[in-house]
């Protein structure tokens, strides 16, 4: 059996990279809602922390990363007019 062509398979794993980046994407959207949801039930980032064993710092950045991604404008950044 012939192995495939270094092209073809450079680009058939440029096509699995995407696919995965857009996965971990949407994931992250998924993970950063589920933490808004435990923020509403126990109050405050602190107590979903607590409640996951996490630093309260990583569980308020992956919300607010994901709000930025949210913002309309497409930059991610809030604008001061």
């Amino acid at each position: 059996m012939e192995a495939k062509p270094w092209r073809d398979r450079v680009r058939e794993e440029d096509e699995l990279v995407e696919q995965l980046q857009l996965q971990v994407s949407q994931s992250a959207e998924r993970r950063a809602e589920a933490l808004r949801e435990g923020v509403d039930e126990l109050g405050t980032v602190a107590e979903v922390a607590r409640a996951l064993g996490k630093s309260w710092n990583a569980i308020d950045k992956a919300i607010k990363k994901q709000d930025q991604k949210r913002r309309p404008g497409g930059t991610g950044r809030a604008t001061n007019a």
